[in-house]
């Protein structure tokens, strides 16, 4: 989907935005996604707008330096973008991961940061299923045999019956519970690990009506033929799967991550397929994307790579260019973003 020609680059941007008549709202970048509802949104509510179409922070800090909101898709906002910018009031993202922005620089400075929690929470869990389906099933395997026109070959190693294996889950939010509910009918059973989720009976009863039984790590790692990843990037999380925690997962199963690329050590993992421990692990985040050439989970049989669009919809293509708008327009309307990440007292 291509990006709306409408919003104006800074040189085209109309007087108004410089003498401040109005305020300003500038998007950083927006990939692929059509953000002319957003921006109709905003112009409705009497913001001037500007694409900026950059992750750079030099450009950010320079070009949206009147901004009062930033409207970010995967760029860095750093504690030294937001102190170039003196009068940003709020940063809305267009996902649910917030890693790319200084959170505590944010808190500590009076800026709102809003994100998008559960808006693709099906697609993602579901795309996940699809992946630990595809990995599992030898789909890449047969279908590179078939289009060399090979129908009798089959993989080294047995296929297995789900309903008699297990699915481990590491992150029991939203989505992490969610693939539990929808893959509990497949898998003979789905255990999960989250140290963060209370053990309060509201939890307990969530996890019971997923068909999730909780568990430790090491069982989950230990004892699953499919581990599926779900937690955010954080200083305690990343590389949470290590060497040591690839060792520790049952002989050839399978690994699944759609959530960060820095929860996996990629030397690791590449090292663990390689050696046939893990049989194959099926991915639709890299650590670094696009990955450049000669990345260790790029170009390999058994490691499958999707281009991060576990979130892709048609209605997530809309709800995520909403949503971001509209926490600006909220906040500018009540003092409060619509899905903060934290509270802060409202504007005077």
């Amino acid at each position: 989907m291509s990006i709306s020609p409408q919003a104006p680059t800074p040189e085209e941007a109309p007087s108004g935005t410089q003498t401040g008549r109005r305020p300003l709202a500038v998007y950083t970048d927006m990939e692929d996604l059509d953000y002319s509802a957003g921006l109709a949104l905003l112009e409705e509510n009497g913001y001037d707008v500007r694409y900026l179409g950059t992750q750079d922070p030099k450009v950010i800090a320079e070009q949206a330096k009147d901004a009062e909101a930033l409207l970010v898709g995967y760029a860095p906002v750093t504690a030294a973008v937001m102190d170039a910018i003196p009068g940003l009031r709020i940063i809305a993202l267009v996902a649910m991961g917030f890693d790319n922005v200084d959170i505590e620089a944010a808190r500590e400075r009076g800026i709102w940061v809003s994100n998008l929690p559960g808006v693709a929470t099906e697609e993602v869990a579901t795309h996940a299923l699809a992946l630990a389906l595809a990995v599992t099933r030898e789909i890449p395997f047969f279908q590179g045999r078939v289009a060399d026109g090979d129908w009798n070959t089959r993989p080294d190693s047995r296929v297995f019956r789900l309903s008699q294996e297990r699915l481990g889950l590491i992150g029991l939010g939203r989505i992490g519970s969610r693939l539990g509910e929808i893959a509990s009918g497949i898998f003979g059973e789905v255990i999960g690990y989250d140290p963060y989720l209370p053990d309060t009976p509201d939890t307990q009863g969530m996890l019971a009506n997923a068909g999730i039984r909780r568990a430790g790590l090491e069982e989950v790692l230990a004892e699953s033929a499919v581990v599926s990843l779900h937690m955010p990037l954080t200083a305690e999380t990343r590389h949470i799967i290590s060497a040591e925690s690839l060792a520790a997962m049952r002989p050839g199963s399978y690994l699944v991550n759609v959530s960060r690329g820095e929860l996996i050590d990629n030397d690791a993992l590449r090292a663990a397929v390689d050696s046939g421990h893990i049989r194959a692990a099926a991915l639709d985040v890299l650590d670094i994307e696009p990955a450049p050439s000669g990345h260790p989970l790029m170009g390999h049989p058994r490691i499958l790579v999707t281009p991060h669009v576990g979130f892709l919809s048609d209605v997530t293509l809309a709800e995520y260019v909403r949503i971001q708008a509209q926490n600006v327009v909220s906040h500018a309307r009540t003092g409060f973003p619509d899905t903060p990440l934290f509270q802060l007292e409202p504007a005077v």
